[in-house]
C-alpha cells in the first residue's frame, strides 16, 4: 500500500466534498434547491470514497501500528473529519433555507 497515495486520495475526496457543501450553501441561499440538493448528494459520494480508503487503511493496520502515523496522515484524517462535520451541517443550513421560504411563501 502505497501510503502517499492513500493519503492523497483521501485529502483529495474529502477537498471535493467540502467545496461541493460550500457550493451547495450557496445554491439554497439563492433558493436553488435541485442544485444544492445535487451537490450534497456528489458530496457524500466524496466522503464515501475517502472514507473507505481510511477503513482500508484501518484494517491494514489492525489495532497493531502497521501503518506508520505520519503528519500528512494526521492532516488527512482531520481534513476528512472537518468535510463530513461540514456536510452534516449544510445538509442541515440547507433544510433550514428550504422551511423559511416555504414560511415566506405563505
Amino acid at each position: 500500500m502505497d501510503q502517499e497515495a492513500v493519503v492523497m486520495e483521501i485529502i483529495v475526496n474529502a477537498g471535493e466534498a467540502r467545496s461541493l457543501c460550500y457550493e451547495s450553501l450557496a445554491k439554497a441561499r439563492a433558493g436553488e434547491w435541485e442544485p444544492a440538493d445535487q451537490m450534497l448528494a456528489q458530496a457524500q459520494s466524496c466522503i464515501n470514497k475517502a472514507h473507505l480508503v481510511q477503513t482500508q487503511l484501518i484494517e491494514a493496520d489492525m489495532g497493531e501500528g502497521k501503518v506508520p502515523m505520519t503528519l500528512v496522515m494526521v492532516h488527512a484524517q482531520d481534513h476528512l473529519m472537518t468535510t463530513i462535520l461540514a456536510h452534516e451541517l449544510v445538509k442541515e443550513m440547507v433544510h433550514l433555507y428550504k422551511g423559511r421560504e416555504s414560511k415566506e411563501a405563505v
